[in-house]
């Protein structure tokens, strides 16, 4: 058994991610700003703060990883700022409390859809998603200068969350690095909520991208 914590625990991926790592007998620490609906089980331990907090250092010591599924909600007026803030946030406390492996679940936006093109710079990518995309893009692209917190970063398949969400498990997944994954027939892959769960909790499991970007999706 292993000490896990989860950032932003009652999200789509976060409570996914509580969910599964707690199936496996691992002792998860849910943080949420409202704890209400965090995942209830013996082995899951619910704790109300916010990010911005001035303790929240204290709160991410004496964890195996920390999974950052941090959202600062897609219908926030402020998204833009409560994301780089939010981010920041999460970034010195994981340096100061020493955390072993920080995974940030990202976007798909920094995904090279072509040579030298990533998604978030493609004519057809959504103007009104675009800004927060962005914002996810600049936070890999500081992770990359740095070895000071021992980052990981996930992007999920360019299609999750845009195709209906599924909740189907099947327990595997394929992964790749920097570039878009594609299904057989050449349309862009995607990833069920449960699938993508399963790749972050063995991730964390094993520390298995430190320093690294990668990309899942379904096989």
């Amino acid at each position: 058994m292993k000490k896990f914590a989860v950032i932003g625990a009652t999200g789509l991926v976060g409570s996914a991610v509580v969910k599964e790592l707690a199936s496996r007998g691992h002792s998860v620490t849910a943080f949420a700003r409202n704890i209400d609906k965090v995942a209830q089980a013996d082995n899951v331990k619910a704790v109300a703060i916010d990010v911005n907090s001035p303790d929240f250092t204290d709160k991410l010591t004496g964890f195996d990883a920390v999974v950052n599924a941090f959202n600062a909600g897609w219908e926030n007026p402020n998204i833009v700022n409560d994301l780089k803030t939010g981010h920041a946030n999460i970034l010195t406390a994981s340096k100061t409390a020493n955390v072993p492996y920080l995974l940030v679940v990202g976007g798909a936006g920094s995904l090279n859809i072509a040579p030298d093109l990533q998604l978030v710079d493609t004519p057809d990518f959504p103007a009104d998603v675009y800004p927060a995309a962005n914002v996810v893009r600049e936070l890999l692209t500081e992770l990359r200068t740095r070895t000071d917190v021992n980052w990981a970063f996930l992007s999920p398949a360019m299609m999750f969350a845009i195709n209906p969400v599924s909740f189907e498990k099947t327990g595997t997944y394929r992964i790749g690095g920097d570039d878009v994954l594609f299904n057989a027939d050449g349309t862009p892959a995607d990833i069920s909520v449960a699938d993508l769960a399963v790749a972050i909790a063995d991730d964390v499991e094993q520390k298995g991208h430190l320093f690294k970007r990668f990309t899942v999706a379904s096989n």
